[in-house]
């Protein structure tokens, strides 16, 4: 049976995707987005024009608007009646946090809390919302995992979204809202962000301009192909949150609760150098970089990556898009997209 799932951050590099599978499974979907100028617009109207080319475009429709504008948000939910709220709209980056914090607390919290309440009073029947693999912070245990306590963010960012689980877990319990948070890792792939290193690196490998590598290369991170990212989220979306029935509260999970909310890592549980990653872009460009070593920014952390034996439990799913294909695949689109 057919149901109705609304989207926010719809024309975002995650967000337009999973409305692209979503469609394709013949589910009616409502999408939201306020298309701001954090980066090129024209690239967030292009994942959006995809979408209303394609074949199932008869069961998508489309709302610019901010979460924060909480009339016209509540109006939408009234109107039209969704069933799953996957929110993905949120202000990302972790350096662009330390010099606009208020464009955060905005979106990232009073924004999320106008969802919360909208899908409170509109008989949601289960809320994903995005989280970060930047809410572990100042932990040095890896793999990360859902049960390490994830008290020492090193950026706003981190903490919003820190902030969000603690939103989403109140929800559940005081009004019985299923929700399941997803600590989303690097996420890279065709149609990806600009302010993100493949986007920033493919354009100054191309140009031949030199791209800053930071910590002098000494980083790794869990990149995470967009397919697999899309799957693991869409899998959630049918599985709704429940009750960990053996919750303790003596001893209490952080990952579950005595209420219908659940916390999962989605991530490629393979973390790669930075280097390594420059190495297999240059080759699937088929130009050198020209590196400039720089120091450790404000707010990075060194190393990321997920364990995500949870969510494979969960949904039965782990991504299976290696460094290599996924690359290429990137730098193919890259070069199409942006006729290099």
């Amino acid at each position: 049976m057919k149901r109705t799932f609304l989207v926010t951050g719809a024309a975002g590099f995650i967000g337009a995707a999973l409305v692209h599978r979503l469609l394709a499974k013949g589910e009616r979907v409502i999408g939201i987005d306020n298309i701001n100028h954090y980066y090129d617009p024209a690239l967030k109207e292009a994942r959006l024009k995809q979408i209303e080319l394609s074949e199932f475009s008869a069961n998508w429709s489309f709302k610019k608007l901010a979460l924060e504008d909480k009339h016209s948000l509540s109006e939408i939910f009234q109107s039209e009646k969704p069933e799953v709220v996957v929110n993905l709209a949120a202000q990302a980056g972790v350096r662009y946090s330390i010099k606009n914090p208020a464009v955060y607390i905005q979106s990232n919290l009073v924004g999320f809390g106008h969802i919360l309440e909208c899908c409170r009073h509109n008989n949601v029947q289960h809320l994903v919302y995005a989280s970060s693999s930047s809410v572990y912070g100042g932990n040095r245990e890896l793999p990360f995992h859902e049960k390490q306590a994830v008290n020492h963010p090193v950026s706003l960012y981190a903490a919003t979204k820190k902030a969000n689980e603690l939103m989403a877990h109140t929800y559940s319990h005081l009004y019985n809202l299923p929700a399941t948070g997803l600590r989303f890792f690097t996420v890279y792939g065709p149609w990806g962000r600009p302010d993100m290193a493949p986007m920033i690196f493919a354009k100054s490998i191309l140009e031949k301009t030199p791209i800053k590598v930071f910590n002098h290369g000494q980083m790794q991170r869990d990149f995470t192909y967009i397919d697999d990212i899309v799957e693991g989220v869409l899998r959630c979306c049918y599985k709704t949150a429940t009750i960990d029935s053996s919750f303790n509260p003596q001893h209490p999970d952080p990952s579950t609760a005595a209420a219908p909310h659940r916390i999962f890592n989605i991530g490629n549980s393979q973390p790669v150098d930075l280097l390594k990653f420059i190495e297999v872009l240059e080759d699937a460009l088929g130009t050198i970089a020209i590196k400039d070593f720089q120091p450790i920014q404000p707010g990075d952390v060194v190393k990321t990556a997920a364990d995500t034996s949870a969510l494979e439990t969960w949904v039965n799913f782990r991504p299976y898009t290696n460094i290599e294909q996924g690359i290429k695949l990137f730098a193919d689109w890259y070069r199409n997209f942006y006729k290099s």
